[in-house]
């Protein structure tokens, strides 16, 4: 039972072949088996899964299900906001956290009828490609245990990934679902910005950060997606437009469909068998009907340095509030309130939180301001006008989701070797379009590769359909990693 995608668990239980009450128990005795080993999970919300999988199993009986998720088992990152469930977001300052409200997006879930089974491992605040900044312990990847998931969503990818839930939601700030997605082997969806609400998840970059989820395949990622989806007036950002039905949308074939391939994405350094299964991805496409063409993203080498001031800057502010006052840790024995605060940061916060505090107050600071973030303000316009002239061209853009495959745990010490995982995501974060990974092949270690899918502002639907046609002409999820 816990090897079934969310579609196919739901025709499952139209057909009386098993409840969620088995399900989710089936895949709570696989977290207490084996994460152990993952590290997916920071918190198991074991009595209160089987509460609402014992609601979903009245409805079921009724036939009255609450839709395509009714008592399917999901986790969600531990950045999002849980009414009385601890969210931690990786970090020790907020280890005892609990939230008197849930994020909008988990109360759409809930009342979709989807069951939680816990909150998922992080980099902490989301700030890490590799889920090993996690204040608690770093998660591993289920293809090889000596490897890391990707991050900030790690524990998220890793979960889908290792069979320990049936589909996820993780936060994409920089690439935080797609990269992990594409070291797990699973489909994760970074959404347009404004199209899912923010209210209930903890800030980090509050221009970037968008939530999005993760599945087996693609189809999993539209339901995923069309429960979280649509206007929140909570949220000022949150956009107030029509949601489509995307699992609907997906059968059209990209027959007639304008693909670009960015040259910039094909960059010296990227490993050689990430670069022959794209281009063989790319040729899967044609064959299927669509026309290619190479087109130019220029900016695209500064979207690192762009990134890596504005995200910090952001942080800086946005973490500002974690002070021992408010709530959060606290450390005693300070003499006055400054000392307080700074004991307090100093022992909560981890190296790589401080860093981009660091960065980005220092980028904010007077004499800086312009040299540093008002400039990259700049050339973040410039960044959306190169999409915004690919689209004038092409339909969407596909090309690698990362430079190389899963890399060990620990061998990527040096920040900048971490930063430049996200070469080919972070772009298309600072556009604020919408981009899905899928699996695209396997490395000679056999490791996943990922393909990268990236539409016009608002078109989910485009390239979900393209994914989900390339997903139907291949055999790439024939493969699953195994944990016993």
């Amino acid at each position: 039972m816990t090897g079934l995608t969310i579609h196919e668990l739901g025709a499952a239980y139209r057909r009386g072949e098993t409840t969620p009450t088995q399900v989710v128990a089936a895949y709570l005795a696989r977290i207490e088996r084996l994460d152990a080993r993952v590290g997916a999970y920071l918190t198991v919300t074991r009595e209160a899964a089987l509460r609402a999988a014992a609601a979903a199993d009245a409805r079921h009986r009724a036939g009255t299900p609450l839709g395509p998720l009714d008592g399917v088992p999901l986790a969600v990152k531990d950045v999002l906001c849980t009414r009385g469930v601890r969210t931690t977001c990786g970090s020790k300052i907020l280890e005892r956290f609990v939230p008197p409200y849930d994020a909008t997006a988990v109360e759409r879930l809930a009342a979709a009828g989807a069951v939680l089974l816990g909150k998922t491992n992080m980099d902490e605040f989301a700030m890490g490609s590799s889920t090993e900044h996690s204040a608690f312990r770093p998660t591993k990847n289920p293809w090889d245990l000596a490897r890391v998931p990707g991050g900030s969503s790690g524990g998220s990818a890793a979960a889908v990934a290792g069979d320990l839930a049936a589909g996820a939601f993780g936060t994409d700030t920089g690439g935080s679902v797609r990269q992990p997605a594409a070291f797990c082997g699973v489909v994760g969806l970074k959404p347009t910005y404004g199209r899912v609400s923010r209210y209930g998840l903890v800030a980090f970059a509050s221009s970037l950060d968008q939530i999005g989820p993760l599945g087996q395949d693609v189809r999993d990622a539209a339901l995923l997606l069309g429960a979280v989806a649509g206007h929140d007036p909570r949220d000022a950002t949150s956009v107030d437009a029509p949601v489509p039905d995307y699992a609907a949308a997906l059968d059209g074939g990209v027959r007639g469909l304008r693909v670009g391939v960015p040259r910039e994405y094909f960059i010296e350094g990227m490993d050689p068998e990430v670069g022959r299964a794209v281009r063989e991805a790319v040729e899967t496409l044609r064959g299927l009907g669509a026309t290619v063409e190479d087109v130019s993203l220029p900016t695209t080498d500064y979207g690192i340095a762009v990134y890596y001031v504005i995200a910090p800057a952001e942080a800086s502010s946005n973490l500002a509030r974690y002070d021992g006052v408010k709530y959060g840790l606290r450390v005693g024995g300070a003499k006055d309130l400054i000392e307080m605060s700074s004991r307090t940061r100093a022992a909560g916060f981890g190296a790589e939180v401080k860093r981009r505090i660091m960065l980005g107050t220092y980028a904010l600071s007077a004499g800086y301001h312009d040299a540093y973030y008002g400039r990259a303000q700049k050339v973040r316009t410039l960044v959306r006008r190169d999409f915004a002239r690919a689209f004038e061209r092409v339909d969407l853009l596909v090309g690698p989701t990362t430079p190389n495959v899963a890399f060990r745990l620990g061998e990527k010490e040096d920040p900048l070797a971490m930063y430049l995982n996200d070469v080919f995501t972070v772009p298309t974060s600072l556009a604020g379009l919408p981009a899905v990974s899928v699996r695209c092949g396997f490395s000679a270690a056999g490791l996943p590769i990922g393909l990268q899918l990236i539409g016009r502002a608002f078109d989910e639907p485009t390239i979900l359909r393209a994914a989900h046609a390339y997903e139907r002409a291949t055999s790439w999820l024939a493969r699953r990693p195994s944990l016993a």
